[in-house]
């Protein structure tokens, strides 16, 4: 052997090694077609451009009761009497949701010219539906879900406008019906709305009840909780992010907040919670009402009314720098402000009724009643929680109670302390506070248990002895039992 023929030895074997890959990798390429053909299961054929049968797979093969292997290299037409695969090879037109009737039965299929450089090189046929009757009953299930579909559509509207809207605002006192008049006419506008007032005032029922008496209320009202929502996530929560956005983002990306309210309410609750610098960002899409998708370069429209909430004073954190000016005057062209519970004289004892009607429609046969004393409690309370405070208190008495009677002694004990306004003037040190706090408590348990001890030992958290002691020092008669 010579130096040549050595040399180009390696050469030939190296040469030979990609075409050994090649065929491997061909071999399962072909392998894996043949088994996603051979699981197309109501039955598929592959023809030449004469008709001829290049592959046929097994569903069909045993639904016509014949070996698949047997029929390769017929004619169409010797297998299937009457099939047309060999007309669609020739004139390379497909046939889509074609009648075929063989053994007896009529069968919906399709049939598609198979192109290779503009010209025909084979036909694939398949089976839609094995019986006809198989189309009727699928047009008739649509035909079903879309009735049910236009159904729950109804009964959603139904719902909303039955859960959320003005009369469900209860309140008769001059604060709250006027704020309810000027809420409908600004809901009969396009215009944005802020809503102010004390936490717990209910403004998201007042922004419920404004989108539903709106020209919207057919569309959704996509609620965003400012405040509960990490620093790091707000943008894509509201813009939306597109795949790949950022670690952990879904395969196919997601519509943000903006794109589910098009056509719709969007309310911002706790706005003065939004980052700083994401309130450009939101300005741009009041003015305009385009954005693009955190990660991605295509602008999106979306059309939809924006409503806000805030417990902030907002005009006071603009003076701070910590909130936009342009965006605050954006957003307060109509501003409704909630008045607290306390400036509702007259609708507390109304409220409390109404609420303690609903709380007993989660205890089936409970009716709920508040006595004189119970309702003297709750209208002399100051509520700095509001209506959220006033619903925690009575449903925490209506889950603790037995009976369907509320009385004052029922009721939270902190409902009835007096405030330290009630002292006299030279009695501000730290003792004297503790001593007349202790002292009107211990009276004030003794007047709502009706002098009864054991019940007020019992309301104050303390043994009987203790409250006997106690009693003799601040010299609170004992009364009878």
């Amino acid at each position: 052997m010579n130096v040549l023929e050595s040399e180009s030895q390696p050469r030939t074997q190296e040469a030979t090694i990609p075409s050994e890959e090649l065929w491997q990798e061909t071999s399962r390429r072909l392998k894996l077609a043949n088994l996603i053909f051979d699981h197309i299961e109501n039955g598929a054929l592959v023809t030449d451009k004469e008709g001829n049968i290049l592959y046929f797979n097994r569903p069909y093969a045993r639904f016509l009761g014949i070996e698949a292997d047997q029929v390769i290299g017929k004619h169409v037409t010797e297998v299937l009497e009457g099939s047309r695969m060999h007309i669609v090879a020739r004139t390379g037109k497909a046939e889509l949701n074609q009648i075929f009737t063989t053994m007896g039965r009529d069968m919906v299929v399709q049939r598609i010219p198979i192109f290779d450089d503009g010209k025909v090189v084979a036909a694939f046929g398949q089976i839609m539906f094995k019986q006809v009757s198989d189309v009727g009953r699928l047009a008739n299930n649509l035909s079903l879900l879309e009735s049910k579909l236009k159904l729950y559509e109804k009964e959603l509207i139904s719902l909303r406008s039955s859960r959320y809207n003005f009369d469900s605002i209860r309140g008769e006192s001059p604060p709250i019906v006027a704020l309810k008049e000027a809420a409908r006419k600004a809901a009969l506008t396009d215009l944005p709305i802020l809503l102010t007032g004390e936490s717990g005032t209910g403004k998201e029922l007042f922004a419920q009840a404004i989108h539903q008496r709106s020209s919207r209320h057919k569309k959704p009202s996509i609620h965003i909780n400012c405040a509960a929502i990490p620093k790091e996530l707000f943008e894509s929560e509201l813009f939306g992010y597109t795949e790949g956005a950022f670690t952990g983002a879904k395969t196919a990306g997601k519509p943000g907040k903006l794109e589910l309210a098009d056509g719709g309410t969007l309310f911002l609750d706790e706005i003065g919670e939004m980052p700083l610098e994401l309130q450009p960002k939101l300005l741009r899409v009041l003015e305009d009402k385009l954005f693009e998708r955190v990660g991605g370069n295509q602008m999106l429209k979306s059309d939809f009314r924006i409503i806000a909430a805030t417990n902030r004073d907002l005009e006071t954190m603009v003076k701070q720098k910590l909130f936009r000016e342009d965006l605050f005057y954006r957003l307060n062209v109509v501003s409704l402000e909630v008045p607290p519970l306390r400036d509702r004289q007259g609708d507390i004892i109304p409220l409390a009724r109404h609420l303690l009607g609903k709380i007993a429609e989660n205890y089936p046969g409970s009716r709920y009643q508040l006595t004189p004393a119970a309702e003297k409690v709750l209208d002399g309370y100051h509520w700095p929680g509001n209506i959220r405070e006033l619903i925690n208190v009575l449903e925490r008495t209506a889950f603790t109670i037995e009976g369907n009677s509320i009385d004052a002694c029922d009721l939270p004990f902190y409902l009835s302390r007096p405030t330290l306004t009630s002292l006299k003037s030279g009695q501000w040190d730290l003792g004297a506070v503790v001593a007349e706090a202790e002292r009107e408590a211990l009276r004030k348990a003794l007047e709502l248990t009706g002098n009864n001890k054991a019940k007020a030992a019992k309301l104050l958290g303390i043994h009987r002895t203790v409250l006997y002691k106690k009693m003799a020092k601040y010299q609170i008669p004992l009364g009878r039992e």
